[in-house]
């Protein structure tokens, strides 16, 4: 027997059943944590999402699209709370824009069949939104040549180049 009175057996027992709650409980903890990473992951996305798809219905079904493709409008209202006239309406628009594409569900019986939306590659809407910035920061830079009536140079269309030259560059 143990010096407490209790037998070897019994102590390896409980201190096991100790480290087990104890690893119980960090796991607990550390699921806790993860969950509210994740929570808060998610709405920088969407927040991301919503500078470059517009608004945030159009961003947050973005998101639902990319975790659950292949769903129809009614699933993707059901899945983000959003009121379904105004996710059929968004999916129009991201469709009309290329960020979604749409398929007709198979059904083996008569009746609709609705569309079925996927999303496009995270990249390929990134790089469409880079065109849209550069195409912007275009139209400013020129901007002086157009309010004074002139047309912009012929390489306007052509990415900025911004030099900054010092005092010492100049001669002075």
């Amino acid at each position: 027997m143990a010096t407490d009175d209790v037998p070897d057996d019994e102590a390896d027992s409980t201190g096991d059943d100790s480290a087990r709650e104890g690893l119980r409980e960090a796991a607990e903890r550390i699921e806790e944590s993860a969950t509210e990473v994740a929570s808060g992951f998610d709405e920088r996305i969407v927040d991301l999402l919503s500078w470059l798809l517009d608004t945030e219905t159009r961003a947050r079904i973005y998101v639902y699209l990319r975790e659950h493709p292949g769903s129809t409008s009614e699933e993707v209202a059901d899945g983000t709370g959003l009121y379904p006239s105004t996710v059929r309406e968004a999916l129009a628009e991201l469709h009309g824009e290329g960020t979604v594409t749409r398929l007709k569900r198979e059904s083996s019986g008569a009746g609709n069949n609705p569309y079925e939306y996927e999303t496009i590659e995270p990249a390929a809407l990134v790089e469409g939104a880079v065109g849209q910035v550069q195409d912007q920061l275009n139209t400013v830079f020129n901007l002086d040549a157009r309010l004074n009536g002139e047309e912009p140079a012929a390489d306007a269309d052509e990415p900025v180049h911004i030099s900054v030259e010092t005092a010492d560059d100049e001669g002075n």
